[in-house]
């Protein structure tokens, strides 16, 4: 036993002194002064348990990326009826946020759970659009540093318990659809008491019905159409939460992953006409493999194990593990957790937020992962386990994870009830770095203090043509020195947020680039050679 620890101190301290990677905390001296609320009320609705997801998008195109983060709004018996925000951070390009927020026309009021960041009407800026318990609402970019609300002229009618949504090109026409997964069909005047041992707990989602999901078809003049039923979409219904789309059986059209919260997931197979048929079961991806229905939160989508084909990473609730489910190719995939040593101390805890970036750049894609209880009571019913905990921090090497959590800076040494997490390079200095939303506090902005080594980047924006202008499921493949990874573009997708629709490689100790080559929604290619080094590169669909 005792030569087993000094293996482990070994192994950690061989990592530490390897380490590239130094997460530093920012939050104070950013200006981000955000503070968050779920509404408590001390009745413990079930609606304060999955707030809130976040965006990180550069909302006036000056190359810099901005944050918009949610908040919800005093619930009945909170005795502070004062409405809350949510808030837009301008980015001014020195590790510091202006509040931009009534500026820029978004200081309206709603329970915000979660947001994502496309350009749904086509002209080079991207929307927000936000998914309220209550009705949703659909912001247009105007351009000039405004939004205007434009949810009742866009047909867009949502008043679920909304949770995490995707934007996507689900029928090929070049044009961005809407998919919305609701949570349940919950109101205040059905709410349920849950008391264990004398002490009151939140409802959980099988109290309630669960609500169907959504889907609007862009018709290409500002308006949406309801299309729920027609495409299959509301053949079954689930607790959805995280959402990621993109063409994952490689058919040429794109298909919708949902994590679903206590129910088995969805995988919608488009058959290419906007049509959808449920496969998860068929494909591997509806329960772990022990045949649980996790208590799904959010989802990522990457190649973890560098064989091209795109993976799913699924985080979950306390007393679960979440799952990594490699694809096997031919619309299969394995729940592959333990081979990939995804470590066992995230079994107690309730994961949220998750972002599958190269956080290091030596070639593949890493995992944060943020944590954090709704229960400020856990304590009564589970000691394994607290409300307030640290996030996770995995680094991938070949296909196999190494928890660096308590090594990798002071940014991961924070304590809080975290939820949504979103990442992008806030700095233009290559690496990625992160921003977690924190329940009823404030937001920890995490500045990603790389080692300057041999490891380089190249970062890929691309513009569409005749496919949808940022090229949103678009398959980018990176070459150098002969060796492939590669990536999707998504408007939409870890807990309910939305980042980092630009995609960023990491290429190790490589010298120089082969080629990009994208393979557009439409399934045509196009290839690259040669790009630089460190730097962005866009790529502009090739006229037919």
């Amino acid at each position: 036993m005792r030569s087993f620890f000094f293996w482990a101190w070994m192994c950690l301290t061989t990592i530490a002194q390897e380490l590239p990677i130094q997460f530093e905390e920012v939050s104070k001296s950013s200006g981000i002064q955000f503070h968050h609320s779920d509404g408590s009320s001390g009745n413990r609705y079930i609606v304060e348990t999955v707030t809130s997801g976040l965006a990180i998008f550069d909302y006036d195109g000056d190359g810099l990326k901005d944050v918009f983060l949610l908040t919800g709004q005093p619930l009945p018996g909170n005795p502070n009826q004062k409405s809350a925000w949510n808030a837009l951070y301008r980015n001014n390009g020195d590790w510091t946020f202006t509040d931009v927020t009534a500026s820029a026309g978004l200081d309206s009021f709603g329970y915000g759970l979660g947001v994502v960041a496309a350009d749904y009407d086509e002209d080079g800026h991207l929307d927000l659009y936000l998914s309220h318990f209550g009705p949703s609402v659909l912001y247009r970019n105007r351009g000039d540093g405004t939004f205007e609300d434009v949810t009742k002229a866009s047909g867009i009618e949502n008043d679920q318990f909304a949770a995490g949504a995707v934007f996507a090109d689900v029928d090929g026409d070049g044009l961005l659809d809407l998919y919305q997964a609701n949570y349940v069909q919950f109101s205040f005047d059905k709410h349920r008491v849950r008391t264990i041992a004398g002490h009151q707990f939140h409802p959980g989602p099988h109290d309630y019905p669960p609500a169907p999901d959504k889907l609007f078809k862009n018709q290409g003049n500002g308006t949406f159409a309801d299309i729920s039923q027609e495409s299959g979409i509301q053949s079954v219904a689930a607790p959805g939460m995280g959402v990621i789309a993109g063409d994952f059986d490689e058919d040429g059209d794109c298909d919708i992953f949902v994590a679903n919260d206590s129910y088995p997931n969805f995988l919608w197979i488009n058959d290419g006409q906007g049509h959808f048929t449920e496969n998860a079961v068929i494909a591997g991806l509806a329960v772990d493999r022990s045949g649980r229905e996790n208590g799904n939160m959010g989802v990522e989508c990457a190649d973890f194990n560098g064989d091209l084909l795109l993976d799913f990473f699924s985080t979950t609730y306390q007393d679960e593990m979440p799952v990594l489910y490699l694809n096997r190719g031919s619309g299969l995939y394995e729940d592959a957790t333990n081979v990939s040593r995804i470590p066992n101390s995230l079994h107690p805890h309730v994961n949220w937020g998750v972002g599958a970036e190269d956080f290091d750049l030596d070639g593949d894609r890493d995992l944060f992962i943020a944590c954090g209880h709704f229960m400020d009571n856990i304590r009564f019913i589970d000691d394994r386990t607290e409300c307030k905990v640290s996030n996770y921090l995995l680094l991938n090497e070949k296909g196999r994870f190494q928890d660096a959590t308590k090594i990798a800076g002071e940014g991961l040494q924070i304590i809080e009830s975290s939820r949504g997490a979103a990442f992008d390079d806030l700095d233009n200095d290559g690496d990625i770095d992160a921003v977690v939303l924190n329940v009823n506090t404030t937001p920890s902005v995490l500045r990603n203090n790389r080692i300057r080594g041999p490891n380089s980047w190249l970062r890929v924006r691309l513009v569409g043509i005749t496919s949808n202008r940022w090229g949103v499921g678009a398959q980018i493949v990176v070459s150098s020195n002969g060796i492939k990874q590669t990536a999707m573009v998504h408007a939409g997708k870890g807990y309910q947020s939305a980042y980092a629709i630009e995609n960023t490689f990491g290429l190790g100790e490589a010298s120089s680039i082969d080629f990009v080559e994208v393979r557009w929604p439409d399934g045509s290619t196009q290839k690259i050679q040669s790009p630089p080094l460190g730097m962005l590169t866009i790529i502009e669909e090739r006229k037919n």
